[in-house]
């Protein structure tokens, strides 16, 4: 790393948001099993588990609460094709509270497989760092001390943004693990409302906002690998430009492009919402 202080301030955040990008792109490949060492995994399990009792009361309630909606009078309940389609319904509704973490789990890996596939396809790795140019370098070290002066205001505020918008990004990739966390202990209950017909649009709703936060993390790997072809071509950088106005072009450029960077991973949620029609 450069001696200069101006150019270290501008590196050192360009190395939080290369950290941070790396983190994220290390978080999307980890399955709630094994992130941060299984340890929330185990106490989410826990809860799930001690909610199954809750949730096969509420089966009951609500597969009494649909045939009394749905059935005239008692003699339709005796009929038995009547009879067999709501034992098949009561029986279907109890396994997937019974399962539900299998199936919760089972659809979280075929989108973690969508995500391998991007991946792969893209062939990328890993993210991309976003290194300063050695022109801008070059230039920052060729100036007196007078020069640097703007420099040092220019890339204190450009950094600050930088410093700012890669934690927020990081904070958005955290706020969908939580969510997943959220969906799986608290599954059993929405998933009793499938043994009545008229309360079935509760769980269906339940799996659909589950699939929606489980997709959410290929829209940011697609948001990550633009962001790293953008990365791999850096802005141009003028050389005959003054050492300040080839600081302040880069450092706009880039932050545009971790702004958009940033924006889509923010709307990923909205995004995959208006996919599902939620």
């Amino acid at each position: 790393m450069s001696d200069n202080w101006v150019v270290q301030n501008l590196q050192n955040a360009l190395d939080t948001w290369n950290e941070k990008l790396a983190e994220i792109w290390q978080i999307l490949t980890q399955s709630p099993e094994t992130f941060k060492g299984g340890s929330i995994w185990n106490v989410i399990v826990n809860i799930h588990g001690a909610l199954l009792a809750i949730g096969y009361a509420l089966l009951v309630l609500f597969f009494v609460v649909g045939v009394v909606k749905t059935c005239g009078s008692f003699v339709e309940v005796k009929k038995p094709e009547h009879a067999l389609k709501l034992f098949i319904r009561f029986a279907l509704a109890k396994g997937v509270i019974t399962y539900g973490l299998e199936l919760m789990m089972a659809l979280f890996n075929i989108v973690q497989g969508t995500i391998s596939t991007i991946m792969n396809t893209a062939g990328f790795g890993s993210a991309q760092q976003t290194v300063l140019p050695t022109e801008i370098v070059e230039a920052v070290e060729d100036c007196g001390f007078f020069e640097s002066i703007p420099l040092w205001a220019v890339t204190l505020i450009g950094g600050l943004f930088i410093t700012v918008l890669s934690f927020i990004m990081i904070m958005s990739v955290y706020g969908r693990f939580f969510r997943l966390y959220l969906y799986t202990a608290i599954a059993p209950i929405p998933l009793s409302s499938f043994a009545g017909e008229p309360s079935q649009n509760v769980g269906k709703s339940f799996l659909k906002s589950y699939a929606s936060v489980c997709l959410e993390g290929a829209i940011i790997v697609l948001a990550c690998i633009i962001f790293s072809v953008f990365a791999a071509s850096p802005p141009v950088v003028d050389p005959d430009a003054a050492a300040v106005t080839m600081v302040w072009s880069y450092i706009g450029e880039l932050i545009f492009n971790m702004l958009v960077l940033v924006g889509t991973v923010k709307m990923a949620d909205r995004v995959v919402r208006e996919m599902m029609g939620l």
